[in-house]
Formats: structure tokens, C-alpha cells, sequence
């Protein structure tokens, strides 16, 4: 652990030197490949001649590379053949992405940045009892194909896990990666009740549906009981503040640490490396390049990307990386912001599709987050999942449609939506003059989810467990229309229920 401590200290003390290492390793490494070949890899001498040779894409624009290797062709994106593929299914429609996982992307990157992850922790928390417990670890499935396997990466992750780490780990290696959801969670409770856990690692939405399962199976007052050596939660996929005080509640106790990730199918990005939290440390020797668009130019069209040592404080970039994995100037979706430029620091503030902009109003996921903890914090509420999306009242003016899940409701629904709204115009401008005088937008409409509508969604969309949750923010009507037909056939499947 100790000598992973000093490799962060090498690329916290020289972060731009080793961002230029990163990229010509990645450019002479490919430089025979398909797409090395097609963008004159063997030409390109620095930074700026890469930004002229290879333009910034999408994964619907790097797609015909990834085809063929999935159909069995090698060195296309990165050289030798690709044994794994990530399934993602995106954040708003059904359409499968498939992330190349390389071995240099397996164990340079991720397995490289699971080990810092505990390596920090370590440092910060020396005198932990982590090792004397096992580690409860809430994946998703693989299936095999007859070239390769493909997953949700939390699925490769174990499945490809060596011994030691299987050792600490629960549950079983067939447990893990079952797909049928329900069956798993009974499961994954039953073996865990048996063992003594001090970590967990998980998405939180689904995190929490396990702990609420275990203590209704185990009949225990709350985890702590249970686990009593439990100290640390590994977490990442979503924001963290709407889940934190429903952990907190089952797990109450006050020893328990909270670390925060940022990990993608496309590779591992961040480590929060400071407790309280300063922002999560980005990671520069993983393999990975990056690169940043300042999120004004972005919203014109303009893709003019910088590398690390022009970014600045406190300000939107869409993220594009450059991989061992064959991923190459790849625009991953995200909106970081960077908190801190010695060390480089960073949070995730939003998706650049992941958003609602059809009157202007350019909402972004991380208002509508901190307006719901907010709003939860002042009315003493808890929620599970949430969703919102553009309505159209006439002609003239609309206004956002918003599909909340109570964990425990307020006193008064239209107080809290009076809250959230006032929230909003507090940290978006674009949003608060949209809402003057009920011009543009009007007082947004809640619907609560009380039917289990958001789980029949992901279970039809085939997105349960591993990292799929719901999309926060949709600007079209597709997510919102859909859970409005479920909520109606369980609406009129009840009225016939009491009419037999």
C-alpha cells in the first residue's frame, strides 16, 4: 500500500509531465492499429498535431471500429484482440453501448485504481480493521459470446478479480454475476448475514434495496447490529447526497467512512483522497489522456478541447479521453468541474445529454441533485429515486414534470415542490428567468411514484442492478410518457381488481 502511496505522489507532484508520458505511450502503442493507421498516428509528433489528425467523437461515431472487433478482427482500435466488452446502456434510450476493456485498460487502469482506492484509504484511516472482515460487493452479470464476454463492467471486474481479492469478497463468484435480480439479492443477503463485513462497494440506489432486504430477512434493528465491524462504503455512479442520511440511518455507526469514486466503463477517473471531501483526485498515470471542452463552447457546437495544464478553477468541461482501452478522443458525456489544481482536483456536476433545456432553461443534473437534498433536508424527507422531464402546457409555456420516490414523505407536497423550485432559482439563472411571472415556465408538476413504477422501467429496459438507475433528467418525454403507462396499468389493474 505504501508503494502505491508514493506512485500517487509522483503524478500529484509532476501531473503534467506525466499526462505527456501517458500520450505518447498511447500513440506509439497504436500507431500500427487500424485507427492508427487511418489517422497517421506515425506523423503525429505532439498535443496539437493529434488535435489536427483525430477529431473528437462520440460512441455513435466510433461504433464502426468497435463492430469489427466485436466480430472478431484485432488491432483495430488497440493492438491484439479484445476479450471483454462493458455493456452500458446509456443514460437515455435503449440502444447498448460496448466499451473495448483491453488488459492494459484491466489492469493498468481499473484493478491499478481499485488498489489506490484502499491505498488512500489506508493512509488516511491507519488504523483500520478492514482486512480482519470480508467485503460485500454488489455487481451485475455477464454472458458469454462465442469471441468474448460482455457485461456490466462491475460484473468483468469480479468475475476477472484475482484469488486475493476473492478471497475478501462476498458473495460467491456464481452469485455475483446471476442476472435474474431478485433471486441474487436473496442470495447475496443470505451469504452475507454469515460473514463479517467491513466494506461495502456498490452503486447506492441499489445498495440500499440489499441493506432494506437483509434486515427484514436477518430481522436485525439496523446493519450496525449486524455488522458491527463495518466501516467503510466504496461508492460512485450517482450523487451521493440523496442516499447519504438513508445510510446513515441503517448504518448508525459513527466509525463508518464513506469514499467516493468515479469510475466508468470507459476507465477509472477519480478517487476522493481527502476526508471531508476536497473533490476526487484525478488519476494521470492510468493509461488515460484527457482532455477538456469548456462547456460555454460546447453548447455552440464548438469541440475545441484543451489538455491538463490549461484548465481552470471552478469552471464546466465536457471530459474527452484518449485510452488503453482504444478509445480515442472519445467525449464520455460527463461535466466535471475542477476544484483544485494542486493536486487536480474534481466533481462530476453533470452529463452534457443528461439535462433539460427545452425552454432554455439549461438545467443540469447537479441543480436538480442539490435542490432535492435541499428540499429533503428542510422538510425532513427522504426519497429512493427520482426523474424529471419537460411538459408542455400551451402553445406559449411549459414547465418540468417531476416522478419523485418517497422514502418517507413530507408534510406537504407542495411545500417541498415550492422548496426544489426555489432551490433551482437560487443556482440557475437560465431557470429562475424562464419562471418569472409564470412567463415561460410554470410551477412545476410532481407525481409521486408509490407502485414501484421507476423498478418496472429498469427491469423492462433490461437495466436492474449492476450500475443502471434511473435518468435524472430527460429533455424529451420518452422515460416520462413510459412510466405513465405503467402507472395507468396498475392504476386500472387495481379498479378491476376491486370490481370482481
Amino acid at each position: 500500500m505504501q508503494k502505491r502511496i508514493k506512485n500517487i505522489d509522483k503524478f500529484i507532484n509532476k501531473p503534467v509531465e506525466c499526462q505527456i508520458d501517458i500520450f505518447s505511450y498511447l500513440i506509439k502503442k497504436a500507431e500500427k492499429t487500424t485507427f492508427g493507421k487511418d489517422h497517421n498516428f506515425k506523423k503525429i509528433t505532439d498535443y496539437n498535431c493529434f488535435k489536427k489528425e483525430v477529431p473528437i467523437r462520440t460512441y455513435e461515431e466510433l461504433e464502426p471500429y468497435i463492430a469489427r472487433i466485436r466480430k472478431g478482427e484485432h488491432d483495430i482500435l488497440w493492438p491484439g484482440k479484445v476479450k471483454r466488452f462493458a455493456k452500458s446502456s446509456g443514460t437515455t434510450n435503449n440502444k447498448s453501448k460496448f466499451i473495448p476493456i483491453t488488459d492494459e485498460c484491466l489492469y493498468d487502469c481499473h484493478f491499478k485504481a481499485g488498489k489506490d482506492m484502499l491505498s488512500l484509504y489506508e493512509n488516511n484511516f491507519p488504523k483500520n480493521d478492514l482486512y480482519n472482515g470480508k467485503g460485500l460487493m454488489l455487481g451485475g452479470s455477464i454472458s458469454e459470446k462465442s469471441k468474448f464476454k460482455e457485461g456490466d463492467l462491475s460484473a468483468i471486474l469480479i468475475n476477472e478479480f484475482p484469488y486475493w481479492v476473492s478471497y475478501h469478497r462476498v458473495p460467491d463468484l456464481e452469485t455475483a454475476l446471476m442476472k435474474e435480480w431478485d433471486e441474487k439479492l436473496n442470495k447475496i443477503a443470505h451469504q452475507a448475514m454469515q460473514e463479517n463485513i467491513t466494506s461495502l462497494t456498490g452503486v447506492p440506489s441499489w445498495m440500499l434495496i440489499l441493506l432494506k432486504r437483509i434486515l427484514v430477512i436477518s430481522k436485525a434493528k439496523n446493519i450496525s447490529e449486524l455488522w458491527p465491524n463495518l466501516e467503510l462504503y466504496m461508492h460512485g455512479g450517482v450523487n451521493f447526497d440523496p442516499y447519504k442520511k438513508q445510510f446513515q440511518n441503517l448504518i448508525p455507526n459513527k466509525k463508518m467512512n464513506y469514499l467516493e469514486n468515479y469510475n466508468a466503463s470507459e476507465g477509472f477517473f477519480a478517487i476522493q483522497d481527502k476526508n471531508p471531501s476536497e473533490g476526487m483526485l484525478l488519476l494521470l498515470d492510468y493509461g488515460i489522456f484527457y482532455e477538456f471542452i469548456d462547456m460555454d463552447q460546447y453548447k455552440k457546437g464548438i469541440l475545441d478541447a484543451v489538455d491538463l495544464k490549461e484548465v481552470e478553477l471552478n469552471k464546466k468541461y465536457a471530459v474527452v479521453i484518449s485510452t488503453n482501452a482504444g478509445l480515442w478522443r472519445y467525449l464520455i458525456g460527463d461535466i466535471v468541474e475542477f476544484t483544485n489544481l494542486t493536486p487536480y482536483r474534481i466533481i462530476v456536476s453533470g452529463r452534457t445529454k443528461s439535462c433539460i433545456n427545452a425552454f432554455g432553461e439549461e438545467l443540469m443534473v447537479h441543480n436538480s441533485d442539490n435542490a432535492i437534498k435541499n428540499a429533503c433536508k428542510k422538510y425532513n424527507c427522504l426519497i429512493n429515486e427520482y426523474t424529471a422531464a419537460p411538459i408542455f402546457i400551451d402553445n406559449k409555456s411549459g414547465g418540468h414534470q417531476w416522478f419523485i420516490e418517497f422514502v418517507k414523505k413530507p408534510i406537504s407536497l407542495d411545500l417541498f415542490m415550492q422548496e426544489v423550485d426555489t432551490q433551482i432559482k437560487k443556482i440557475n439563472s437560465d431557470y429562475e428567468a424562464k419562471r418569472t411571472n409564470n412567463l415561460i415556465l410554470k410551477f412545476p408538476e410532481l407525481i409521486t411514484i408509490e407502485n414501484n413504477e421507476f423498478y418496472l422501467w429498469l427491469k423492462e429496459n433490461q437495466r436492474l442492478g449492476g450500475q443502471n438507475k434511473i435518468p435524472r433528467l430527460s429533455n424529451d418525454r420518452k422515460i416520462a410518457d413510459r412510466i405513465l403507462d405503467i402507472r395507468k396499468k396498475f392504476s386500472t389493474k387495481i379498479r378491476q381488481n376491486k370490481n370482481n
